[in-house]
This record gives structure tokens, C-alpha cells and sequence, in this order.
């Protein structure tokens, strides 16, 4: 496939999948999901918005560190201080972008910016320079692109290619766009712009019409060789274009839009549960691709089809999105070595130490369910390697319950590394966990915004995964938990999101922590 046919993919799930509500990622994290995004092989991890907090920056930087062979990009308004901070925290990475915007549609100009026409090409025109003198792979957005004057878009895209800008992203910010015209959009600036062909254009697709995917293939059909995707579809509002959904749509109707990636799409399915796993943002049963029921067939029809030949009703293999064959494998009799071979099926590459901690949770899980499955040790693992570092930790939980209440729990959490018990009763079992966490861990102005449980796998020995939603001062953080013992998953769900909660204040330091023995 010639480079005039090839697309690159711009994976921004640590930054603008981030802003998603409850959506927030620790350090940690973000560095787990960037490499698993090298290893789905993305051209370009969008890293953060470096000036946005401390935090921001320190993850930019670290991600630009560890980055192999992904370029790695950092957001930046139209400003000297913004950029400048975006080059402070990406000057390490191998292969560097500062990602600068500024919005170029008659609304927003007028009512955000309060700025004229004129004066916003001046803004693209310095802002540009600026980046360009620092980084040499630098990247324009016009936000808003899809409700800007045609003829003042081409004028800022001229701009800002001849300031220097060898990438121009035309987003549709508010996912406004049909294909018809956003595709229509991209083939006029292209053919109007003089010097167009000196830069690479690019999509960024929001899904307020349930439209971004189908708009990101129409902008690749009218000359886009870029396009700006997320993990799940992940972002703001309704979301993002989905990564795994224009990957395989491009794959699998190759021959009508003849365009090839860099993706492996084996991938996928390990991507999709991680971002899943670190997010608490659960993927929906027939959502594309890596929904469970993707591959799934209830219909007698269906079913008889499949059983003759599996592409009667599946256009493509689940294989080809990373999903084994075998859903049950595993138990208490597996050993060390089948149990390390599975871990690399799924996608795992666990050091010595970490491998025997996991093999350790397996057996004990496998003496607690009677069939393991992959989804099980998936949610297993990640339940655990996500939480690595994290300042508030579970240790232990009684729960005391039954018809006559009111139910009694015995928490044991581990803050800062120091162990602390506490005894609480509660309208229900869950009432006096999270009644607990309060006493333990003070946070008196966040509140509980939802509960959510959830089974891994069928049966009445399932794991269950439980998300906890906090809202404080405007602030959203989600948490998630699995275990077999779904008090002990919602115990692990709560402290998973008050850790999500000292992030997202933008300090270090714990809140104040009570003293109180058992």
C-alpha cells in the first residue's frame, strides 16, 4: 500500500477521552494504557493538555519518556505559555508533536474568543511559528471547523501551513457534521488551499449524532490521512470516533475505501478491556467490535448458519480482534506454565514478581469459582495492576448481614502504607462499607452519585465488577472493583475512586484520616 494510501491513527484517549465525566487516569495508568497503545501500533498518542494542571504535565512527560516508537503529542492553546509548557514536557519523547488549536467558526469567535477574523489569523500565525520553532512536527486545529465560513477556514489553513504547521486537523467539534458534508468539507480546502499538499489533514470526530465514524471514513474518502480516534469511543458528551470500529471498518471494506493502517488489530479486544478496567467506563453489549455480544448469535437462524459457516452471519473473525477461540481453559489444577501462556494470550507480559502475585489471586479465585474463564483472570489482573501505588489500598472486609439489620462491616485499608480498621453499621451491607471508607478516609463534601455491579462471566460463582461514581465541587471520578465477593468489589470500587479523587483535586496530599482503631 503506497504512503498515499496509508492512514494514520491519532489516538487521543488520554486526553481528550479523559475529559469524559468520572473519566479521570492516574499516572500510572495513563503509562499502562500508552503502552498498550504502542502495541496496538497508533502512529500518534495525543499524552495530555500539559498546561492544564501538574498532573497533566507530569503524564505528558512521562509518557513522552517511555514512548518507543509512537509519536507523542500534547494539546496547547493558541498561546506562548501553553505551548511553551507543552515543549517542557515533551522534549524527552523520540518523536515529539505540540498540537496547538484555536477555534474558527463565526460562534465562537464572537462569543468565546471575542476576537475578529483577522486577529484570529494572527493568533494562528504566531502561535504556529512559536511551536514550529520549538518542535519540528507541529499540528494545527481549527475547532469548530465543521461551522466556520468556508472561505475563512481556507484562509487559517493557508496560514497556518505556511507558518509551519505540517499537520491541519479540521474537527468537528460538536459532532455537527453529516458525512456528506464533512467529507464535501475536506475535499474544498484541500483543492483551495494552496500549498495543501505540504501537510497531512486530519479528522477529529464527535458522536452528538451518533455520526463520528461515519464521518471520519467520508473525511478519509475526501483526502484525510489522519484521524483522531479514542479507545471505546471515549470523550466528551457522546464521545469520540471509536479507534477499534475505524480500524476495522477499514479492514474489513477494504475494498471500497482501499486505505491501510498501522493497527494490529489482534490488539483490540486487550485495549478495550484495559481502557474498560482503568476508566470504570463499561462497554455495552452491542457496541462494535468489542461489545460482548459482538461475536455473539441467539437466533436458531443465525445459529444454524454459523454451524455451516461462520461467515453466513460474522464479516469478521473474532480472532482478528484479539478474542481466543477457548472461553474455558483454566482451573485449580493449572499450573504455572499454562497459566503464564494464558496471561500472553491475553495480551499480559507480567514480571516475575508480578506473575507470581497474579498466579497466586488465580488459584484463589479458581478455588472459589468452579470454571475460570478469560474474561475472569482479564478482570483479575487488571483489577489489581491498576492499582499499583494508589495511596489508599483494601486489605480486608467482614460483613455481618441478613433480614434482621442493621448489617455490620469490618473494614481494614491500607492509607499512605499504614493499616487502619474500622466498625460500622449501615442500612445494608453496602450502606455500612461505604460508611466505613468515610470514617476511615474523611470526605465529607463528596458524594455518592452512582452504583453500579455487574458479572464478568454467567453463573452464580461470576466475578462481579462494581463501578462507584464521586461527585465533589464539580469534580467526577469513577472507580471500579472485581471480585467473586461483590461487597468486597464495591470495598474496592470506592477506594479505587477516592484515589481518583485526590488526583483530580490536583494535590498530593491525603485527605485527613481518622485515627480510629477496630
Amino acid at each position: 500500500m503506497s504512503s498515499q494510501n496509508y492512514v494514520k491513527i491519532f489516538d487521543t484517549t488520554l486526553r481528550d477521552g479523559e475529559q469524559s465525566p468520572g473519566c479521570s487516569m492516574n499516572l500510572a495508568e495513563k503509562l499502562r494504557i500508552a503502552e498498550q497503545l504502542e502495541a496496538l501500533g497508533v502512529d500518534i498518542i495525543e499524552a495530555g493538555f500539559a498546561i492544564a494542571s501538574d498532573g497533566d504535565f507530569e503524564a505528558v512527560q512521562a509518557v513522552a519518556r517511555q514512548a518507543k516508537t509512537a509519536t507523542i503529542a500534547s494539546l496547547a492553546r493558541a498561546a506562548t505559555g501553553d505551548i511553551d509548557r507543552a515543549w517542557a514536557a515533551l522534549k524527552d519523547a523520540k518523536n515529539p508533536r505540540i498540537h496547538t488549536f484555536i477555534a474558527t467558526s463565526p460562534l465562537h469567535m464572537r462569543v468565546k474568543l471575542e476576537m475578529e477574523p483577522e486577529a484570529v489569523l494572527e493568533k494562528i500565525r504566531a502561535s504556529v511559528s512559536h511551536a514550529r520553532n520549538l518542535c519540528g512536527d507541529v499540528e494545527w486545529s481549527a475547532e469548530d471547523a465543521t461551522r466556520s465560513d468556508l472561505d475563512f477556514l481556507c484562509r487559517a489553513v493557508e496560514t497556518a501551513i505556511r507558518a509551519g504547521a505540517s499537520t491541519i486537523n479540521l474537527p468537528d467539534t460538536v459532532g455537527y457534521a453529516t458525512p456528506e458534508t464533512y467529507g464535501a468539507m475536506f475535499r474544498d480546502v484541500i483543492s483551495r488551499v494552496p500549498d495543501a499538499d505540504k501537510a497531512i489533514f486530519s479528522t477529529h470526530c464527535h458522536n452528538d449524532l451518533g455520526l463520528a465514524v461515519a464521518n471520519t471514513l467520508a473525511a478519509v474518502s475526501g483526502g484525510a490521512r489522519q484521524v483522531e480516534s479514542t479507545i471505546n469511543g471515549i470523550g466528551e458528551r457522546a464521545g469520540n470516533a471509536a479507534l477499534e470500529e475505524i480500524a476495522m471498518a477499514l479492514r474489513v471494506r477494504n475494498d471500497v475505501m482501499p486505505y491501510a493502517t498501522g493497527v494490529n488489530t489482534r490488539e483490540i479486544t486487550r485495549a478495550s478491556r484495559l481502557v474498560s478496567a482503568v476508566t470504570g467506563f463499561q462497554v455495552q453489549p452491542n457496541k462494535a467490535i468489542v461489545g460482548a455480544n459482538a461475536f455473539a448469535h441467539e437466533s436458531g437462524i443465525h445459529q444454524d448458519g454459523m454451524l455451516k459457516d461462520a461467515s453466513t452471519y460474522e464479516i469478521m473473525t473474532p480472532e482478528s480482534v484479539g478474542l481466543s477461540e477457548s472461553s474455558l481453559v483454566m482451573g485449580k489444577h493449572s499450573g504455572r506454565h499454562a497459566f503464564r501462556q494464558k496471561l500472553e494470550e491475553l495480551g499480559y507480559k507480567l514480571g516475575d514478581n508480578e506473575f507470581q502475585d497474579a498466579f497466586k489471586r488465580f488459584k484463589d479465585l479458581a478455588d472459589a469459582k468452579k470454571h475460570v474463564y478469560d474474561e475472569d483472570i482479564v478482570a483479575l489482573v487488571d483489577d489489581e495492576t491498576i492499582r499499583d501505588n494508589q495511596v489508599i489500598q483494601f486489605r480486608e472486609l467482614e460483613i455481618y448481614c441478613g433480614s434482621h439489620g442493621p448489617q455490620r462491616a469490618i473494614l481494614t485499608l491500607a492509607v499512605e502504607g499504614e493499616e487502619q480498621t474500622v466498625t460500622t453499621r449501615g442500612n445494608g451491607p453496602i450502606d455500612a462499607v461505604f460508611k466505613a471508607m468515610r470514617k476511615i478516609v474523611p470526605h465529607d463534601d463528596a458524594q455518592l452519585t452512582l452504583y453500579e455491579v455487574h458479572a464478568v462471566t454467567e453463573g452464580t460463582d461470576a466475578q462481579a465488577t462494581v463501578s462507584v461514581v464521586l461527585s465533589e465541587d464539580g469534580r467526577t471520578v469513577r472507580g471500579t472493583g472485581a471480585h467473586v465477593d461483590t461487597m468486597v468489589a464495591s470495598a474496592k470500587a470506592y477506594a479505587n475512586a477516592l484515589n481518583k479523587l485526590i488526583v483530580k483535586r490536583g494535590r498530593s496530599e491525603l485527605p485527613a484520616v481518622a485515627r480510629t482503631g477496630h
